[in-house]
């Protein structure tokens, strides 16, 4: 059972280094020439939301049996706020072919509130 138990830990932590590691670099790099986006007006602050809704829950799994505390359990939400900030910083200040956009950390806390919320209700009362 211990067992099971660091190798699942290990995977949640996986996935969610992956994930992270994998926002930062979308976040950084040109996608114009590799991705088209649908011509829906906010297309991408849908997807803002759902990646930071996937990197909270990842998160939230990866501490899942870390965090005893709420205040442990909001500092990992505020670590991934600031972070999906200082994308938009680095966006603005590394880049050409990417603006910070206010409406994008909007879109960012978005996600990470409605996954707290998921989490809340659907998985952290099976987990204690």
């Amino acid at each position: 059972m211990l067992i099971k138990n660091l190798l699942e830990r290990k995977l949640y932590f996986f996935v969610a280094i992956s994930i992270t590691i994998v926002i930062t670099i979308g976040s950084l790099i040109s996608i114009n020439n590799v991705i088209k986006l649908p011509p829906v007006h906010y297309f991408d602050k849908f997807l803002h939301a759902s990646a930071y809704f996937l990197l909270t829950l990842s998160w939230l799994f990866a501490f899942k049996k870390r965090i005893k505390l709420k205040k442990k359990f909001t500092l990992v939400l505020i670590i991934i706020f600031i972070y999906g900030i200082i994308i938009e910083v680095l966006q603005q200040s590394l880049t050409t072919y990417r603006q910070a956009d206010l409406y994008d950390v909007f879109a960012n806390l978005g996600g990470i509130i409605i996954a707290y919320a998921f989490f809340n209700l659907i998985f952290r009362r099976n987990l204690e």
